[in-house]
């Protein structure tokens, strides 16, 4: 999706992310220079006083594209105050930024939004645990259901069972991951179409994928949703997730922090991870995007560090939001022209630009625009 996006040719490999923004890991070129240098020069004229104030001189959010042909990793994101005490521990521990077994690569949380570009499968949270029980037990593989049967035990909270049988599953003994395969192959002869099907067809898919993973196991504990295009999900701290498959825009807090779960050959830290999981059941709920003007949407969150907008562009120009606010823009469909008093830039799909503090653009063509800033203005 990524290449098709841009206009390139397949890179012969996965390409499932593509960064817009000035982390240092990895930092967008504007005009041949790294953003992140680039921010350091001229903070509060490319980001805006604000946010620097708020965040001191760097780009607080980062956009990517993510694109899922297969299960991406089982994840999580910590808190501002965990990532701060962890990313401090590791780098008192010497751990290279870049290790493989490196955790907190910086000291910021990473609570995310993402916005669906084509219809998109995830996992996003816990069920209720004895919901999920009764799956386990309809399901009928009696080495998983005693693994799980904790879920079932309504003497104690939710978020105590949930955590309980979570460790257990990513602890599984090798021996033990031979209830995966019998999950799955239980899951193969599933013929429903409601929970129990739903719950079945998730198990043989990441199976599929993932043969004795405990991850697969863990993955079964929580909701599965289905995004249409435009639809949004906020990813607050602490909140597991996973896409499964398709695409979307996302934006978060300029991070890089992921504690993975499983569906991964990548570190997993289970100690870390479960340290930072939040346990408690919920039901998912998208992100109801506000006409904030004529084709202008605004997908609001909980999170200081960013918010995102959606331009549709037509037959009217559109007034670019936050002119306070440094801005990034990504063109997802249709070719626009951006216009400032001092400039005049063609963008097309794939395209992206920066829109520095203060500077009033307008939008003319026709397109989706996405436009990303600072949460402060």
């Amino acid at each position: 999706m990524i290449p098709e996006l841009l206009g390139v040719p397949p890179a012969g490999g996965p390409q499932a992310e593509l960064w817009l923004g000035a982390h240092p890991m990895a930092p967008s070129l504007v005009e041949g220079k790294r953003l992140d240098e680039l921010v350091s020069g001229d903070p509060e004229g490319i980001v805006g006083a604000q946010p620097v104030a708020a965040f001191g001189p760097r780009l607080p959010y980062l956009i990517k594209i993510i694109a899922a042909e297969r299960p991406l990793s089982l994840q999580a994101h910590p808190s501002r105050t965990q990532a701060e005490e962890g990313f401090a521990r590791e780098e008192r521990q010497g751990i290279s930024a870049d290790a493989p077994h490196r955790t907190y690569r910086d000291s910021w949380p990473k609570p995310e939004v993402l916005v669906a570009l084509q219809p998109t499968e995830a996992l996003w949270g816990f069920r209720e645990p004895a919901e999920t029980y009764d799956l386990f037990r309809q399901l009928g593989v009696q080495s998983a259901i005693d693994v799980v049967k904790a879920l079932a035990d309504e003497t104690r909270s939710p978020q105590d069972r949930l955590a309980e049988v979570f460790a257990r599953l990513l602890r599984l003994s090798d021996s033990g991951r031979g209830i995966v395969r019998d999950v799955a192959d239980a899951a193969t002869g599933v013929d429903d179409d409601g929970r129990l099907g739903h719950f079945a067809a998730t198990a043989r898919e990441l199976a599929s994928y993932h043969p004795g993973d405990p991850g697969v196991l863990a993955a079964l504990l929580m909701h599965r949703l289905t995004l249409q295009c435009n639809d949004a999900i906020f990813l607050a701290a602490g909140n597991l997730h996973a896409y499964l498959r398709g695409a979307g825009v996302e934006i978060m807090a300029n991070s890089d922090n992921v504690m993975r779960g499983g569906l991964t050959p990548k570190f997993i830290n289970v100690d870390e991870l479960l340290k930072v999981i939040d346990f408690a059941p919920s039901a998912p709920a998208l992100v109801r995007p506000v006409e904030q003007s004529p084709g202008v949407w605004h997908y609001p969150a909980p999170a200081p560090e960013f918010s995102l907008w959606r331009v549709e562009v037509s037959r009217r120009p559109a007034e670019l939001p936050a002119t306070a606010l440094g801005r990034i823009l990504l063109v997802t469909e249709g070719s626009v022209h951006i216009t400032s008093r001092a400039d005049s830039l063609p963008l097309r799909r794939g395209e992206s630009a920066l829109v520095t503090a203060g500077e009033r653009p307008r939008l003319t063509g026709s397109g989706t625009v996405f436009v990303g800033a600072p949460g402060l203005g």
